[in-house]
């Protein structure tokens, strides 16, 4: 799983995508978007960026699950 911060989801989905970037998501193949969230500002978001990252990967399933129980490739609704 990856979790990380952006001021462009769509483009960025694209590049994990399209494995444009290198890094952790190219090396792990992370390609499907599971869940997100929008924040007024940078600020929220590297904090809540922050949570997730502290938490369990069983906290990090359970969040997935409670938005997306299917784990659906959310791209196409953010598109």
């Amino acid at each position: 799983m990856y979790t990380g911060v952006t001021s462009d989801l769509i483009k960025r989905v694209y590049q994990h995508k399209n494995a444009s970037t290198s890094g952790f998501s190219r090396r792990y193949d992370c390609k499907l978007l599971v869940y997100y969230e929008s924040h007024e500002d940078m600020l929220g978001a590297i904090t809540r960026e922050k949570q997730i990252k502290a938490g369990s990967r069983k906290k990090k399933i359970a969040l997935i699950e409670s938005m997306n129980p299917e784990w659906h490739d959310l791209y196409a609704e953010i598109l």
